[in-house]
């Protein structure tokens, strides 16, 4: 009986503050929530999928990180096997892929071109890569230099920026520096 008013007030809940739109997320219960249940602003396909001409390196706020020729971030999915994409459907509106056109993105600033790839996604869509990992967008990255997206674990696998050599820029990776020694107290007892 518990769990009939804990489902009916999620359900309540995500109706409220997605205006329905979290409803099926609220429903599915994969405990994965997507689109609009995390801010995330679910737009058509058409609209969330740039066609990328170039990838360069920006300082963004996680590093120095991989970004397309319009500055935006782009980022690495755990979740990925290899080249392939494990990031579809609902999964794409959020984290739009970085597709090509005929032509292969150019490398500048501290991208190496040896590591820039592409990989053809389940629709027949050609995606970069970078050091064998597809690469993807954040919706809520709005301007260029924004990192909204880094970190999130979601879709069954986390979302970083990629750092020039193709690996993740995590936080929690990076050793935190050794502390500083105690200062001396004076006891006037000397060695």
């Amino acid at each position: 009986m518990k769990r009939t008013y804990i489902i009916g007030g999620i359900v309540a809940a995500a109706v409220i503050a997605g205006g329905g739109a979290a409803t099926g997320v609220a429903l599915a219960g994969s405990g994965t929530p997507t689109g609009a249940a995390y801010g995330a602003t679910a737009v058509p396909a058409a609209a969330t999928t740039p066609t990328t001409t170039g990838v360069g390196t920006a300082a963004l706020k996680p590093g120095n990180a991989l970004v397309d020729g319009a500055g935006h971030a782009l980022y690495l999915f755990e979740a990925d096997n290899g080249t392939t994409s494990n990031c579809n459907g609902q999964c794409a509106q959020v984290w739009p892929p970085a597709l090509v056109g005929a032509a292969a993105p150019t490398p500048s600033g501290d991208v190496q071109a040896a590591l820039l790839g592409t990989t053809t996604r389940a629709d027949g869509a050609k995606q970069v890569t970078y050091n064998g990992h597809p690469l993807y967008y954040f919706v809520n990255d709005k301007a260029a230099g924004d990192a909204r997206g880094q970190g999130i674990n979601r879709f069954g696998g986390g979302w970083y920026v990629v750092d020039p050599t193709g690996n993740k820029i995590d936080p929690d990776d990076m050793a935190a520096p050794a502390p500083a020694p105690a200062a001396p107290t004076g006891g006037g007892y000397g060695y």
